[in-house]
């Protein structure tokens, strides 16, 4: 593909750009800006990654609104368009090269489909597949090898389920919904209740609901609680090896990267964002568009829009002040043993 034929092809995605064509290489494909190839595009987000653009053997790049950018790549004699969003329009060329796997519909003859299940006629349903009575799937969903779908579940238009996730009782999947492999929804709650004699386990009989749009990344599991639902809303994205407990409800368009645990009962807005490892106790809110920083600790309610950082979460700003001050305490306790000694009253503080 002609560098001048993509750029027409997002031209209506990309809104306002600028563009070098005094040369028009042919592409065929991207590549990563650490690892370019001959005729291919890659991109730069920023003045930060600028250096590539010295050395960098892409034949054509995408590049910020940034004029000393453009210029270092009109002296290599590169191609490049320059957009507001470099990281966007990125996502837009990868699709104009890059088609994923897509099995041809029909039912793989090793797949075992209870005659209650209602299957639409073009679904595609991969080797080893097991759907349990009652189940529900919907028009273009694609079933990759050894899923499991239990019974009564409900799988909404065009989601994909990815080999070896496992598909719980009653659990509804909207459409265009993609779980990732190993992932479990539906799975049960960690109920246990305590009696003299230790654990009481607690039936779990509730259900997990995804509304369309949402993706589950490899081995995250999504509980299903003893009574209600768990719940995603629209659009949200899930990393890899998240646990979402019984109970919680978690808003639209969130984004929760890996590692992060939630207890049971937690309530998440919309637009939030969980950045690795972060932990949430049970029954805690957090609100619309908060951010909570790589492995903090929340251990209270989370106001609209905050930012908190640390084990227990705190402010943000509070956390940066506080980390300022822990990096001086060594010299702040040499500066007490001094004092000290000159009143008299040091005490041996070093043991």
């Amino acid at each position: 593909m002609k560098f001048s034929e993509l750029v027409q092809r997002l031209a209506g995605e990309i809104g306002s750009y600028e563009v070098s064509v005094a040369t028009d290489p042919d592409l065929t494909g991207l590549s990563a800006i650490e690892e370019t190839l001959p005729q291919t595009l890659s991109y730069i987000e920023g003045e930060r990654y600028g250096h590539h653009i010295a050395t960098t053997a892409a034949s054509a790049l995408i590049l910020p609104l940034n004029a000393k950018l453009q210029t270092q790549a009109c002296d290599r004699g590169l191609a490049w368009m320059a957009v507001k969003e470099p990281r966007v329009v990125l996502a837009w060329a990868i699709n104009c090269f890059y088609c994923p796997c897509q099995p041809e519909a029909g039912i793989a003859p090793t797949a075992t489909i209870h005659p209650t299940a209602h299957l639409a006629p073009d679904v595609a349903v991969g080797p080893n597949v097991v759907v349990g009575p009652g189940v529900k799937v919907g028009a273009g969903v694609c079933i990759y090898p050894n899923v499991v779908i239990y019974p009564g579940a409900t799988i909404g238009d065009r989601t994909v389920l990815h080999a070896n996730c496992v598909i719980h009782e009653r659990s509804e999947i909207g459409p265009d919904c993609i779980i990732h492999s190993g992932a479990v929804i539906g799975s049960e709650g960690f109920g246990f209740v305590p009696i003299p004699d230790g654990w009481l386990k607690m039936p779990q009989s509730g259900r997990v609901v995804l509304a369309a749009g949402v993706e589950i990344g490899c081995n995250t599991a999504v509980d299903r609680p003893a009574l209600g639902t768990t719940q995603i809303g629209r659009n949200t994205k899930i990393d890899n090896l998240v646990q979402i407990a019984h109970g919680s409800k978690i808003g639209e368009n969130c984004a929760i990267a890996a590692q992060v645990g939630m207890a049971g009962g937690v309530k998440i807005g919309h637009r939030v964002i969980l950045a690795g490892q972060v932990g949430i106790v049970d029954h805690v809110e957090i609100g619309d568009g908060a951010i909570a920083t790589a492995k903090a600790g929340v251990h209270s309610s989370v106001s609209p829009g905050a930012i908190v950082t640390g084990i227990p979460a705190i402010p943000h700003k509070l956390f940066l002040k506080a980390t300022a001050i822990y990096n001086r305490l060594p010299d702040m306790y040499q500066g007490l043993r001094k004092l000290q000694k000159a009143a008299g009253t040091r005490q041996d503080i070093d043991k």
